[in-house]
């Protein structure tokens, strides 16, 4: 075994991670790295003479019990950045550590971080997409900002009424989505196949785009089916048919929710909220079905969609009072 010091080891370790993770990682794990140097001394372990390999799972015990006073999610960052000390002490065979008893001593003693429901602002959401109807019939100075109009229109219900990611709606091909059917077959997430349904009126909303932009598709020199379903409107696209970036797309849920609630709902909302909005939706008319959420959202773990099954505080308190002040 390596004569190496505990310091020695935690400095090439936190070299590593310099190297291979951001510079955000790397000062967290460096000041995860500072609070276990700090309790091994409160428990009587030099880190500038002790061995590392004398690294033991009493040290990780200690560390745990001395992030009790760090919230639950920060005590869990600590520690995956000091489990891979010990990760790298293994695989460097500078010590002999028992790597699966460390990882059940993290998962008995360990806290878990508190569940956080997703929160947005549905009746803000509602007007967001009334103002978005009304974009069909808004006056354009110009062609360029009437299709601008028409495919933001269609963009908000879409990720309103589909569940669709932002990146997801702006990688769409026209050939991706049937509209006879109201289907969409999309790689989502994990590049996984997916079938995404569209409401009747985010298929009217896409329609009307659609149409509106008949001739520019037209002169493409493209099949339609190739060209992008949600497509750039600004003068450095021209007459050509480009597709949106996602910046794009969240640049039009920034600038839509700013004209229809004003500057401060930007920070509010973003695109996705809407997805929080389409799950919760999925949620109420179905009367609580967990299963059809799931696949609708296209969760892959029905954990992630039991978090949008909670009643917000207006229902709660409508309950409340139906029941005791009647």
């Amino acid at each position: 075994m390596s004569t190496f010091t505990v310091l020695e080891t935690l400095e090439a370790y936190l070299d590593s991670i310099a190297l291979a993770r951001s510079a955000n990682t790397a000062r967290t794990y460096g000041n995860a790295v500072q609070a276990f140097t700090l309790s091994l001394a409160e428990n009587g372990i030099d880190p500038e003479t002790a061995l590392a390999n004398q690294a033991s799972d009493k040290w990780l015990a200690a560390f745990i019990g001395n992030l009790k006073g760090f919230s639950p999610a920060s005590e869990r960052l600590y520690l995956t950045a000091v489990i891979g000390w010990y990760e790298y002490l293994a695989a460097e065979r500078l010590a002999d550590i028992n790597l699966p008893r460390l990882r059940l001593l993290i998962k008995r003693r360990a806290r878990r971080p508190g569940l956080r429901l997703p929160q947005f602002p549905r009746q803000q959401i509602e007007r967001v997409l009334g103002f978005a109807e009304g974009l069909a019939q808004a006056p354009a100075q110009d062609e360029r900002e009437r299709l601008r109009a028409l495919r933001d229109r269609a963009f908000l219900l879409a990720l309103a009424d589909t569940g669709l990611r932002v990146h997801e709606a702006c990688n769409l091909r026209r050939g991706d989505l049937d509209m006879t059917e109201g289907r969409a077959i999309l790689v989502g997430k994990g590049d996984r196949q997916a079938v995404v349904r569209f409401s009747r009126r985010s298929l009217k909303a896409l329609h009307d785009y659609l149409s509106a932009r008949s001739s520019l598709d037209g002169s493409s020199g493209r099949p339609l089916t190739a060209l992008p379903l949600f497509a750039r409107h600004d003068l450095g696209a021209g007459k050509k048919t480009l597709p949106m970036t996602t910046t794009t797309g969240r640049a039009i849920v920034h600038e839509r929710v700013r004209q229809a609630l004003g500057d401060a709902a930007t920070q509010a909302i973003t695109p996705h909220t809407f997805r929080h909005y389409f799950v919760t939706t999925v949620l109420r008319a179905s009367g609580g079905n967990l299963k059809l959420a799931q696949e609708l959202a296209r969760h892959r773990n029905i954990a992630v969609t039991q978090r949008y099954a909670h009643l917000s505080d207006d229902e709660l308190d409508r309950g409340y009072y139906e029941i005791f002040d009647t």
